[in-house]
């Protein structure tokens, strides 16, 4: 019988058959008083476990016994000891299924009951923004990314889903860590592909004393950055990082959100646009630095409200610097806080709603008790997701369409692009 090793055995082990696919992309054994969780396992196998300290329902895993016939080889080296992967080991067709199930099943444990579109794939060349950490370990600093489920960072070399752009950011990110090794701080290094090269932005340093930020320039000068920032204030800048977005090419804020694949970006682009044809005003929630404004507002009147200074800023600029574009009206507005009011919707055609990961639940209410006639929400949480379609349905809207688009390659992470319709 064929046996997959993964580690030495430790302690006491036993043996369990994998059942399906969890939510987290953890293999899962059923059949005992609690579901088992086991990663890097597969649906049908026989695995050898061990139990892991502090975790009742997690099990490590020491050996596949039996392997699936849908398990392939990874991409990366690193997959089983770097955190940033869940699902290379899984065959492609599988692995899509899998994910346009996550949010079916959010769905259906909402109670609401439509079909569910195909999985686009939109990974693309690969993601364009990438967070390194880099960590003092005795009088070495690794730089790399948390081991799973822990704290400790593992020391990588290469990362096969960055974009190509980003080729050479680990040896980038470790030229930047050592001067700031005698400080001996935890160091998150974001770094973003732009049109005009790459942004970095160091945090966890605290202030930088100027033979530091000497040394920092000067390793940007030598790896040719667009622009260099600690905690968002300037190191060093070349060019202005700028990013195109249909016709407007936007200057970004130092690490700026932005959807992790310009492909995904793309698609959901794509999807949002087809759903909102025809309207003339169209209002933007959580509208960023404008991915979805500045696409709109090629044929519709747009007002674009964000939480952040800092983002809507540069999309009001970019709005104002190109032509083509039918007005954009910006707003800074903690939409958590001070959601809008069915009063305030009344003037809308439409509303694009692109929430973070807890969803928007204050505003949903308020959006299902207005007059609006079209609500396109895009989600990057099928729970939270499902949880506010929920309150649209009840509040008399007919969800029409959910696509799921996956730009989070190899992650449990899935976007969706939802319309729903009142009447």
């Amino acid at each position: 019988m064929a046996t997959w090793n993964f580690c030495s055995g430790r302690g006491v082990t036993e043996q369990l058959t994998i059942t399906r696919m969890g939510h987290r992309g953890d293999g899962v054994a059923d059949g005992g008083t609690e579901p088992l969780f086991v990663s890097y396992s597969l649906p049908g196998e026989i695995v050898t476990v061990a139990p892991v300290a502090g975790h009742g329902d997690r099990r490590e895993l020491l050996r596949i016994e039996t392997p699936s016939s849908e398990r392939i080889a990874p991409i990366c080296q690193h997959f089983g000891t770097c955190g940033g992967c869940a699902v290379q080991h899984w065959r492609y067709d599988r692995y899509a299924a899998w994910k346009r199930d996550l949010v079916v099943t959010a769905l259906a444990q909402a109670g609401i009951a439509v079909d569910v579109d195909a999985l686009i794939d939109a990974h693309g060349e690969g993601r364009r923004r990438v967070v390194l950490h880099a960590r003092q370990n005795r009088d070495v600093v690794n730089v790399g990314f948390a081991a799973p489920r822990a704290h400790h960072i593992v020391p990588i070399d290469r990362c096969p889903i960055l974009a190509p752009a980003l080729n050479d950011v680990i040896p980038l990110a470790w030229a930047l860590a050592e001067p700031l090794q005698p400080l001996r701080k935890p160091l998150d290094i974001h770094v973003t592909a732009t049109d005009t090269g790459l942004d970095v932005d160091i945090r966890g340093s605290g202030p930088l004393t100027s033979a530091l930020e000497i040394q920092l320039g000067r390793v940007a000068i030598q790896r040719n950055l667009a622009r260099l920032t600690r905690h968002g204030e300037l190191v060093m800048q070349r060019a202005t990082p700028t990013l195109r977005i249909g016709l407007a090419d936007v200057a970004l804020p130092p690490g700026p959100f932005l959807q992790p694949t310009a492909e995904g970006e793309a698609a959901l682009a794509r999807l949002v646009l087809g759903h909102v044809h025809g309207a003339k005003r169209v209002l933007d929630l959580f509208a960023g630095v404008g991915p979805f404004s500045l696409r709109m507002a090629e044929a519709a009147r747009v007002t674009a409200i964000e939480g952040s200074a800092s983002a809507i800023g540069p999309l009001k600029q970019a709005a104002g610097n190109t032509s083509g574009l039918k007005p954009v009206e910006t707003q800074v507005r903690d939409l958590f806080r001070r959601p809008l009011l069915p009063a305030e919707l009344q003037a809308f055609d439409a509303a694009v709603i692109d929430p973070p990961r807890q969803g928007a639940e204050a505003q949903t209410r308020h959006l299902a008790a207005s007059k609006i006639k079209r609500v396109v929400a895009v989600s990057c949480n099928p729970a939270t997701f499902a949880r506010d379609a929920r309150l649209l349905i009840d509040g008399g809207f007919t969800l029409r369409q959910v696509t799921p688009v996956d730009q989070f390659r190899y992650s449990a992470h899935v976007e969706i692009v939802a319309l729903f319709v009142r009447g």
